[in-house]
């Protein structure tokens, strides 16, 4: 008869070792298949678009909350300063006062018939009570001044009260901003860094917030299709040239200033915050050269947006101020020819381009 082998039957610690082995297995094939694939470089382009725009935005305010905070501080200020007068005008008030019940106290206790009676001279003696009378009068009008002086020095200081906690309340948004715009930054420039040179420069050559911004020159524009009628083409030609900017008319007065100094200042850096002279940021910018024409602007862009009505593109003059972007984050100079000059965003400097390299919403005009 021929021999069978028995197979031997696989210990429990073998079973355990293989099941194991599987299930590490099924995990790691598990693993690798639903990881997240790296990020391309057009996504990464658009990541440190969308923080730069960002952190504009929150800039923007930031420059708020700190003219906010210079403001208060300098009402405070002023408050103070005239709690301090009033303070020593009421010392003063209190002082006379007791002056006048001093006197009062030493002649008091005597009756005006009997001081008549035994006075040396009765002519000098009624001289004096009619002056007295004066006196008397005079006090009451003090107390009355004493006590409006209270009442205002209390509004003075419930004033000052509202105002610091405000001021409190905007120095922590003050903060609190500060840091959500360097944590933008912070992120952008890492994601930069991993960019070649040549990607990084052709990223900050770029006007706007990513590549389809100049797509916003014309929201009315049918696309070029192969379907497109000649009609279709008529239209897009009109309304192309009603957004080209006009003829150009020549600089004159406070905007001709105003474009001198922007242009001086070209190749200045972009800084967070700053207002100049050798450095800025868009609103800062903005603000700077039209200064130097004589014209106060506030602050932010969204502020610079208030000072006057929208002014038509077909309108357009050198020295208008152009807000872009639907928050107006973003502010520059038009000066002509289809030009602006404008503080684009971090690692770049002043700089001239398009009018309708980003996305136009409103076109305003110091004066």
């Amino acid at each position: 008869m021929p021999s069978h082998r028995r197979l031997k039957k696989p210990s429990k610690a073998r079973i355990g070792v293989v099941t194991a082995a599987a299930a590490t297995a099924v995990a790691l094939s598990s693993g690798v298949s639903h990881a997240d694939p790296a990020p391309s470089k057009d996504q990464v382009k658009a990541q440190i678009n969308d923080l730069q725009h960002e952190a504009e935005i929150a800039t923007e305010e930031l420059n708020g909350f700190q003219e906010e905070t210079e403001q208060l501080q300098s009402q405070v200020g002023e408050i103070q300063d005239r709690i301090a007068q009033e303070q020593s005008d009421l010392i003063a008030l209190q002082d006379g006062m007791g002056a006048l019940v001093s006197a009062q106290y030493k002649n008091a206790g005597i009756d005006p018939t009997l001081a008549l009676l035994l006075s040396e001279n009765p002519d000098d003696y009624l001289r004096k009570a009619a002056q007295l009378d004066q006196i008397t009068a005079h006090q009451a009008e003090v107390i009355r001044q004493i006590q409006a002086k209270k009442r205002s020095l209390d509004q003075e200081r419930s004033e000052a009260s509202r105002k610091l906690g405000r001021l409190e309340d905007t120095r922590k948004n003050l903060e609190s901003k500060k840091t959500e715009v360097d944590a933008k930054l912070q992120k952008a420039q890492q994601l930069l860094n991993t960019l070649s040179a040549a990607e990084r420069a052709a990223l900050l050559a770029q006007e706007g917030h990513g590549e389809d911004t100049r797509a916003s020159r014309d929201d009315t524009r049918t696309p070029n299709t192969p379907g497109s009628t000649a009609g279709d083409k008529t239209d897009r030609a009109d309304r192309a040239e009603k957004e080209a900017p006009p003829a150009n008319v020549p600089a004159s007065g406070r905007a001709a200033a105003a474009i001198a100094a922007a242009k001086a200042k070209l190749g200045k850096p972009y800084v967070r915050g700053a207002t100049g002279p050798d450095s800025f940021d868009c609103s800062g910018l903005t603000g700077f050269v039209w200064r130097q024409a004589g014209v106060s602007l506030p602050r932010t862009s969204q502020a610079q947006a208030g000072i006057g009505p929208n002014i038509p593109k077909s309108q357009v003059q050198p020295g208008d101020l152009i807000i872009y972007y639907e928050g107006y984050s973003h502010v520059a100079i038009y000066i002509g020819n289809g030009q602006i000059i404008h503080a684009p965003k971090p690692g770049t400097n002043v700089r001239t381009a398009p009018w309708d390299s980003m996305p136009i919403t409103k076109i305003v005009r110091p004066s």
